[in-house]
């Protein structure tokens, strides 16, 4: 059984950022890393970072992630891509199908010393007539098509839900030479940054406030969508349906953490909204309710990359310090200077909803350990 002192499942902004901080401080790391190339929803991000210059602003996320995967490299992280973590048992045993090839594979154990979690978050779906119509997908999975494999799945975008992940998402295909036929926001007012919201309202973009989508319809393809106005109470305004001419309908409708593998970890869970859903408790080192194991980025609950990048440095400095690679003292400083990076980023959009999550998820972790069990 192949054994290493850190073991990062998941190598996005924060798996990559634990393996750096983790490393930087003396610990060996492996990252195991699904996809054939690491860096999470980096790799599909052609826009600049905005914000402040310490958290990477003017810096396209396809280059943020470049930077990472050069510094795990320079700090001799092990990177195991193409693998896929099956589970996490006893002992803190790792199983990992590792592709080979197309028809190839082979299942190893990893034995870890520490274990951070940074699987992601997964996209939700939104049911409706239709919507198992090839042309229905997520905003995410259209963003990987055209940023990452550069195939543009359609000529005409009908995109639900105004996140900020739809918006960038409709602009980005604009410039890919789509044209956006429509956003749709049940809500009364846009979800997302007004910046991107702005852009696209520039370019002519009609954006539906205050409607839903009722069918997608089409024979082996979507062809067309029906949108109507929405009442108070969610019902349709009769009357008000709208049919647009679409062949690609994305729903940018949220995500929720992918929890499975901190689940079968034993972690603690908690529920909020603000969150997206159900998400694994922690301290403020990042560690959950199972000792060694530590969770970081989305898959602790839903916020940006630059939050993700933040978080992961909480973990790997937090792992090196239990392993002894670091004294105390120089790790609780570095801790709190992550810690107080985190409370910059948020202050801004929905800020106070953040920080108000974030908290309940330390309080969750401190009322469960008093309670004298470890998940």
């Amino acid at each position: 059984m192949k054994q290493c002192e850190v073991l990062v499942i998941g190598g996005g902004p924060a798996g990559l950022s634990a393996a750096i901080a983790a490393a930087k401080n003396g610990a060996k790391v492996t990252v195991v890393e699904a996809n054939a190339k690491a860096g999470g929803q980096l790799v599909k991000q052609t826009h600049k970072f905005f914000g402040s210059k310490e958290h990477r602003a003017g810096i396209r996320g396809i280059d943020i992630v470049q930077q990472l995967i050069d510094e795990c490299a320079e700090l001799g992280v092990e990177m195991m891509l193409n693998s896929l973590v099956a589970g996490i048992y006893k002992d803190k045993v790792v199983a990992v199908d590792v592709q080979k090839s197309l028809t190839e594979h082979e299942f190893i154990r990893i034995q870890a010393q520490k274990i951070i979690i940074s699987t992601g978050a997964s996209e939700n779906a939104i049911r409706f007539p239709g919507w198992t119509l090839p042309g229905v997908m997520g905003a995410g999975a259209v963003q990987t098509m055209c940023n990452y494999h550069r195939v543009v799945p359609g000529k005409k975008l009908l995109m639900i839900g105004s996140g900020s992940v739809g918006l960038i998402v409709c602009y980005q295909l604009m410039q890919a030479g789509v044209e956006i036929v429509g956003i749709v926001e049940a809500l009364p007012k846009i979800n997302g940054y007004a910046v991107h919201a702005s852009k696209l309202a520039r370019e002519g973009v009609p954006i539906y406030t205050g409607y839903t989508i009722v069918e997608a319809k089409g024979t082996d393809h979507v062809t067309q969508a029906t949108i109507a106005k929405v009442n108070p109470d969610w019902s349709i305004v009769p009357g008000s349906e709208i049919t647009l001419d679409t062949d690609i309908i994305a729903c940018g409708v949220g995500l929720k953490p992918l929890i499975g593998m901190a689940h079968m970890a034993g972690c603690q869970l908690v529920f909020d909204k603000a969150l997206g859903g159900w998400a694994p408790c922690h301290n403020d080192h990042m560690e959950s309710t199972v000792s060694g194991i530590y969770v970081a980025g989305d898959t602790t609950g839903l916020e940006e990359a630059s939050t993700a990048i933040e978080e992961g440095s909480l973990c790997g400095i937090a792992a090196a310090e239990s392993l002894g690679h670091l004294d105390s003292d120089t790790a609780e400083k570095l801790i709190a200077e992550a810690w107080g990076r985190l409370k910059r980023l948020r202050t801004g959009h929905k800020g106070e909803e953040r920080v108000h999550a974030k908290e309940m998820q330390l309080a969750e972790y401190a009322k469960f350990m008093e309670g004298g069990a470890e998940a």
